[in-house]
Order: structure tokens, then sequence, then C-alpha cells
């Protein structure tokens, strides 16, 4: 039987005049070149993991861009094997989703006794395993089609809200359970991976409870917008779509959106109109859309032509979900 590891990391990148440079680390007990990677602790998500990892070995904090081309290799041509998820990211200084990250502790000189920036071309000779290349050339790719420059549109479905047939109050007041409420608690650092500054939800209650941690963990204010509940968007769903084309539009500000499973699809609808054919295959293709809990992390590109347009999707659920 084979034991499939998981690690998670980042291809950390920066430009100097017209040249594109990655940052990678000596691990000195394997006299080694790579990227900054690691095991993700218990109930840590592998995003989350990415940034902990990149921050313990290089000391930089770091914002996640699109994923990556994750690899597979066998480890130490035993019955194991070693699946690493990579992202592009770029370090940053400050912004609302610092202050929703916990304290990190750095790795020891044992593990990791230098870190360099270099320019792409030497990193290719510099790395020492042929699958470390594979997310290195699809960065440098993505760079030179001018699709590495990203921002994040981030589709929230709100976590586990209490039923109906549950709930004597109005439709605009029904809570979390417990398990939502758990699952609220658990975006807080996959939303700060991501780097999300600006938060816009359904004023009703079981969409402001999701986002409402990383609110007050990030000390930034919810925006609520009517035309994101389930009555509006039912009677009218063009304001949705323009909620979302606007974000689009704009650029720069990562944003989350928190809504509910029946306007998802006006979400889903405007979103795709700015993919790219191979793009939209990673989309989910119907109801329920997203999970409860579950977000939609759509990387944006600004395109000479079109404006905008999503380069890459993923998602992820909470751990405790």
């Amino acid at each position: 039987m084979t034991v499939l590891v998981r690690a998670a990391g980042a291809l950390v990148w920066r430009t100097r005049g017209r040249r594109l440079q990655v940052l990678l680390v000596h691990r000195p007990s394997y006299d080694d070149w790579s990227w900054p990677k690691g095991k993700p602790e218990e109930d840590e998500s592998l995003p989350v993991a990415a940034i902990r990892e990149v921050e313990e070995e290089t000391g930089l904090k770091v914002i996640l861009g699109q994923p990556l081309p994750s690899v597979r290799y066998r480890i130490n041509g035993g019955g194991r094997l070693k699946e690493s998820s990579y992202w592009a990211a770029t370090a940053a200084e400050s912004g609302p989703w610092k202050r929703a990250r916990d304290k990190v502790t750095p790795a020891s000189q044992r593990e990791v006794d230098e870190t360099r920036w270099v320019n792409v071309e030497k990193a290719f000779k510099l790395l020492t395993y042929d699958h470390d290349r594979i997310p290195l050339a699809y960065l440098i790719d993505q760079w030179d089609d001018d699709k590495l420059e990203t921002w994040t549109v981030a589709i929230v479905r709100h976590s586990r809200a209490r039923k109906r047939s549950a709930w004597d109050g109005d439709e605009n007041t029904r809570p979390l359970t417990d398990i939502g409420e758990r699952q609220s608690q658990s975006l807080v650092p996959m939303l700060s991976a991501f780097g999300i500054t600006q938060l816009i939800t359904s004023p009703w209650e079981r969409c402001a409870a999701t986002l409402r941690p990383y609110s007050q963990r990030a000390k930034t204010e919810l925006e609520t917008r009517p035309e994101l509940t389930e009555h509006a968007a039912m009677k009218n769903p063009k304001p949705v779509r323009k909620i979302v084309d606007n974000e689009l539009m704009e650029g720069g500000v990562p944003v989350a959106i928190c809504t509910h499973r029946p306007v998802l699809p006006a979400v889903m609808s405007q979103l795709t109109v700015r993919t790219p054919n191979r793009v939209k295959r990673q989309f989910p293709d119907g109801d329920p859309w997203l999970k409860t809990g579950e977000i939609l992390v759509a990387h944006c590109a600004h395109n000479r032509r079109k404006g905008a347009v999503v380069v890459a999707v993923e998602k992820h659920r909470p751990h405790s979900a």
C-alpha cells in the first residue's frame, strides 16, 4: 500500500528591473537547494501550511497568488509518495491580513541555513531536484504571458446554519450551528493566506457571522450588501452580477464575498464571463456549487484587451468541517 505524504510551499517571486527572481532555500542536512515548504500541522489547510512554512524558513510574510503545478515523487525510494502543492507568492509588509495571522517560530539553522534571491535562469541550474523545476517553468510561462501578477476574488458560501425547520425567528436572523462557528473560525487563517483586505457580505446573520471572525481579527469592516440576500437575488440577480464584476474590474484589492447557495448561480455565471475556456473547467458545474463554509478563490489578472480575466481557480473548505 502506497502512503501519500502531503506538503505545501510557495515560489516567492519579485522583479528587479525586467528580470524575474525567485527565492530559494538551502537545507544543510540534505545539502540541497529547493523551495520553502513543509508538512501541514494537524487540522491545517494546505494554503495556511504554505504561508507558515515560507515564514518559518525565510522570515517573510507572503500572500498567496495562483496555484502552481503540484509534484509527486517517491521518498527515499520506498513505498511512500510525497505530493508537494505550490503557489506563486509575493512578500508583503502590512495589511489587515497580517493582523489575522498567528505568530510563527523561525526554523533553526539546522533546517535552513541560507536563503537566496536568484534570477529564474539561475534557479533552474541551482535547484537540486528535477521535480522542483516543474512549478518554476509554469511560473515563468505565466510571467511571459502577463498572468503572474494577480489579485484575489474569493467567493464564500456561508458556514453551516441552523435548519429552517428548527428556527422560530425570521429568516434573516437564522444563526450558525456550533460546527458553523468552528468553520468560520477556521476561515480566518485561510482568508489571511490570500491577503483578503475587503469583506462584502449578505446582511443576513448566517453570512455576516461567517466573515465576522476574520473581520474582528483583521480589524476590517464588513460591507453589507442587501443585493446578496436570497430574496433579493431571486427577484433580480443582475445586481449580484454587478457586484462581482465591479470587484473583477476594479482589481488590486483582494476581496471575499459571502452569500447563500441560491445566489451562487448568478455569482458563478458572472465569473465565467471573464474566464478563458481552459480555466472554466475548474469551476463547480452545478448545485450546490459550494459546500457550507467552502470558498472558491478566483485569481484575476489584467488583460490589455479584456480588462480583467480569471487565470486560475481553486476551492478550499475549513478543516474543522
